[in-house]
């Protein structure tokens, strides 16, 4: 059943858009990411513009976040307060990164640039998310598993501005959630990812924060964002694709309850492996498209302003 996409100017399979949708909103209840960073080349893959699937990419998450929060929160693992200092820190990044779409596209470089960052930034970090899997794993079949000193700090701590985070059990300084939370904020403007598969890690690693927490609290900054970014992009960009956010958000609010449960049987070593796969296995499809030579060398089409 094909149905035609108005600001795509593209018809496609419903129920490819459905299971996209779906398995999207799984790894996003997973994981506790939000899933842009496969949304997007998804729909670069079938055929979308790299514009529109940032920015109906972002509104999909929007939906599969309220549905991983919903949950995450009936468990009482959202630490709120974290997560507005990490959304007061990705406002000015989201608007930042929209700006610079914006400008993009005026230029006309928009999907090589789009294609560009998702290959540098995916490639870089899922290897260093495998490297360090692959690490953990063989360390823990050859002793068992030291627990990290949950009094253990960096110096990122002992910055000014403290705040008490009750939820998880920290005293630290607010300037690493509102650095973190900027980083998050521009990627999802520029890119249309949650920033989830950075902020996860950065939030165990860096900030210190219990693991308890973590995803639910990250499902919540990624919520929060990526509404920002889809609304920002609608009024800016004129690039949300409505009808295909409504059809990836229908599949993404089921995926995610199903991956929420499932990600809580599986032990995080091996949830760490199978996301840093995920990503790279992304980031060298977004590359093999890039260097393979199209079918058509040379293409017409009107421009912006004789449409």
């Amino acid at each position: 059943m094909q149905i035609y996409l108005p600001i795509a100017e593209i018809s496609v399979s419903i129920w490819l858009i459905l299971a996209m949708g779906g398995a999207v909103g799984f790894v996003t209840g997973m994981f506790g990411v939000g899933g842009g960073f496969l949304m997007t080349p998804f729909l670069i893959f079938t055929g979308i513009s790299p514009a529109v699937a940032v920015a109906t990419g972002a509104s999909q998450i929007v939906a599969s976040s309220v549905s991983g929060v919903a949950a995450q929160a009936g468990r009482r693992s959202v630490d709120f307060k974290m997560g507005v200092v990490l959304v007061a820190g990705g406002i000015p990044g989201t608007v930042l990164g929209v700006w610079i779409v914006s400008l993009l596209k005026e230029s006309g470089q928009i999907d090589l640039v789009i294609k560009l960052a998702y290959v540098g930034l995916l490639g870089s970090i899922g290897l260093l998310m495998l490297s360090e899997a692959v690490r953990t794993l063989l360390k823990t079949r050859r002793a068992p598993p030291a627990r990290a000193k949950a009094t253990q700090h960096y110096w990122v701590h002992g910055l000014p501005l403290k705040l008490r985070f009750r939820v998880s059990k920290l005293y630290i300084s607010a300037l690493p959630p509102l650095g973190l939370g900027f980083l998050s904020g521009f990627l999802s403007g520029i890119m249309g990812i949650g920033g989830g598969f950075i902020m996860v890690p950065a939030m165990i690693y860096i900030l210190r924060m219990p693991a308890s927490a973590v995803i639910g609290t990250s499902l919540f900054q990624v919520l929060c964002i990526t509404a920002l970014t889809t609304f920002l992009h609608a009024w800016i960009n004129q690039t949300v694709d409505i009808i295909l956010a409504v059809i990836l958000m229908a599949g993404g609010v089921i995926g995610v309850q199903y991956g929420a449960r499932v990600g809580a049987r599986i032990r995080s070593d091996y949830l760490r492996l199978m996301i840093s796969l995920l990503i790279v296995s992304m980031a060298l499809r977004l590359a093999i498209e890039l260097i393979t030579p199209p079918a058509d060398l040379y293409s017409v089409a009107p421009t912006e302003e004789t449409r």
